[in-house]
């Protein structure tokens, strides 16, 4: 699986990124970095990920415009929001714009490693 990590805080991103190494996990290749909408963008052209993290809030273009450009590129993409906005709306804007999945921060290791078994193909 080959993963796309979108988020402004470099905390979030790092703690991603060691939690995808988890034993749970198989095959887990990470293709990127982002820190804005518009780096995971050019991001995913360059290296079409099968899941894709996105944060939502986020300078440049945020995580809503950026999963809709995402999802018209290729509509096969796994997306998993992960965000601290809680309301209900967000989540439903996100789901309708293309995300397959959605984590409030803050989450354990353990729920993000299970978010992102959700993600992987049957």
């Amino acid at each position: 699986m080959k993963l796309l990590i979108v988020d402004d805080s470099n905390v979030i991103r790092q703690r991603i990124a060691r939690l995808a190494s988890d034993a749970r996990l198989p095959n887990v290749e990470i293709v990127g970095q982002a820190r804005n909408g518009a780096e995971a963008l050019n991001l995913f052209v360059r290296h079409r990920p099968d899941v894709v993290t996105m944060d939502l809030t986020m300078p440049e273009l945020g995580g809503v415009e950026c999963t809709e450009q995402i999802a018209a590129i290729d509509d096969n993409v796994n997306i998993l929001v992960v965000s601290a906005l809680s309301d209900k709306s967000t989540a439903i804007t996100a789901l309708k714009k293309g995300a397959r999945g959605f984590l409030y921060k803050p989450f354990t290791d353990d729920q993000l490693v299970q978010a992102l078994l959700e993600m992987l193909p049957p």
